[in-house]
């Protein structure tokens, strides 16, 4: 018997592969966890409905989801997943500020009902509740999330432009390629996994925590503060890494699953 932790699992790069493919082993270690008895998190910049179909394939259905870079918290009840805190944000100063910046850029801006309006060029993106607009209609409801796609930048230098834009009142990450996503000011995946917390009563040194991106970097950092174990994956930046306090092997080395088996391997929660 174990106590029981919440574990917070990102999901590009971690859960899945960079081409979105699924290994049958981490999808096995996931639903050992949760066998388990531990409250196995999803915590990733998806939308809400991505998630859910995520998280059919792994073969789960969490109790708990924190999607949108934190901006929005759910919970589960029944069959069903209810909003247990949303974060909208005015999105206007910040995408004026950027499309001077980046004339060229794509963007697309997801409102609280999950809604998207995006601009040309966003082909690669889920549209299936979404309609495409120009860019003074990207701002006509509050943003939940905002993501810009640069694809003729390179990552370096993409990150130095939008380093020296002086952004203000928002919350963003730079992901592996040259796109960014924007938050509502000082939420993060951190700030919507102590939501979960404070309602589940779990400590905050049993929390595991697995990312490979710059938008998980708060995540580890707060996991880690808190006596918990912060791991990155093998193929993190160095700047994820050094918010973690452990490393475990690359998404194509199945790295998640390394750290998963043995936490399943314990034996059951006490419940």
């Amino acid at each position: 018997m174990t106590d029981r932790w919440l574990v917070a699992l990102d999901i590009d790069g971690t859960t899945v592969r960079e081409d979105d493919s699924l290994s049958a082993r981490v999808a096995e270690a996931v639903r050992a966890v949760v066998d388990a008895g531990h409250l196995v998190v999803l915590a990733t910049g998806r939308s809400q409905s991505t998630t859910e179909s995520l998280a059919e394939r792994v073969g789960i259905r969490p109790e708990w989801m924190v999607v949108a870079n934190g901006a929005l918290v759910l919970q589960r009840e029944g069959d069903a997943y209810v909003r247990e805190h949303v974060e909208t944000f005015d999105a206007g100063p910040a995408l004026r500020r950027i499309v001077q910046g980046l004339p060229e850029a794509r963007f697309l801006v997801e409102d609280a009902t999950g809604f998207r309006r995006y601009t040309r060029g966003m082909d690669d993106w889920n549209l299936d509740h979404a309609e495409e607009v120009e860019f003074d209609g990207l701002t006509v409801e509050p943003a939940m999330r905002v993501v810009v796609m640069s694809p003729d930048h390179a990552v370096e230098d993409f990150l130095e432009i939008v380093e020296g834009m002086g952004l203000h009142k928002v919350s963003y990450a730079i992901g592996f390629s040259s796109w960014l996503d924007i938050a509502p000011d000082g939420v993060n995946k951190a700030t919507g996994l102590q939501r979960v917390l404070d309602a589940t009563g779990i400590p905050r040194e049993r929390v595991l925590a697995v990312g490979d991106g710059r938008n998980d970097i708060d995540m580890l950092a707060w996991t880690a503060a808190g006596g918990g174990r912060a791991i990155a994956m093998g193929q993190a930046p160095d700047e994820v890494a050094a918010a973690a306090n452990e490393r475990t092997g690359t998404v194509d080395e199945d790295g998640l699953a390394d750290v998963l088996e043995p936490l399943a391997a314990v034996g059951s929660v006490t419940r």
